[in-house]
Order: C-alpha cells, then structure tokens, then sequence
C-alpha cells in the first residue's frame, strides 16, 4: 500500500467514524443487567432484592440487617441502589438483597 492510499484510507475511516457517532451508529455504553430472582445462580444462593423476602426455615441464619450493601461481595458504595457482586459475574445485585453467600465486610 502505498503512503497516499494509506492516508486516504485513514481519512475515510475516521470520518466513517465521526459520521457513524453523529448519527447514533456507534454502540453506546450499557449498563449491567440486574440479577433477576429466577437466574440460576440465584435460585441457588437464594437471592432476593428484599432482605426481607428471605425465607427464615431455609436460612436460619440470616437476619434482617444482612444486605448485599453491606457484604463483602458488594462491589459498589454505600450509596448505590444497585451494583456489582463477585458472586454473579458481570450482573448487579441489589443493595437491599441478600444470598446465602453473605459475608459481612470487614471492619
């Protein structure tokens, strides 16, 4: 390819771009999809969005103050309504849920 190609090839392509931006083209940013209740992963870990919809004779260990907000596995701050959790991948949990996998965060 020769420098003149070359360049010509560049231009078009960044002004591809620019124009494929402008009209809405370009794939946005998108956030991460929520857990829902029926995901397998939270069918297992008895994941609810409620702290309060735990089920007490299954989970005898859980009380009401264990939320996702406030576990170890939380990956978001205190202030997010939703965020990531290292127990369901890519997928946000709610800071009001709870699973059996609750750790309280240290400190």
């Amino acid at each position: 390819m020769n420098p003149t190609t070359r360049r010509i090839f560049i231009a078009r392509s960044l002004a591809g771009g620019c124009a494929a931006a402008g009209l809405g083209l370009a794939t946005p940013a998108r956030a991460a999809a929520h857990v829902e209740e029926t995901d397998e992963t939270a069918v297992a870990l008895g994941y609810h969005h409620d702290t309060q919809l735990t089920d007490a004779k299954k989970y005898p260990n859980h009380t009401a103050q264990q939320r996702c907000a406030e576990c170890a596995f939380w990956q978001g701050s205190a202030t997010d309504a939703w965020a990531g959790c290292a127990m369901f991948g890519r997928k946000q949990v709610a800071a009001t849920g709870w699973c059996s996998a609750f750790s309280k965060k240290p400190g």
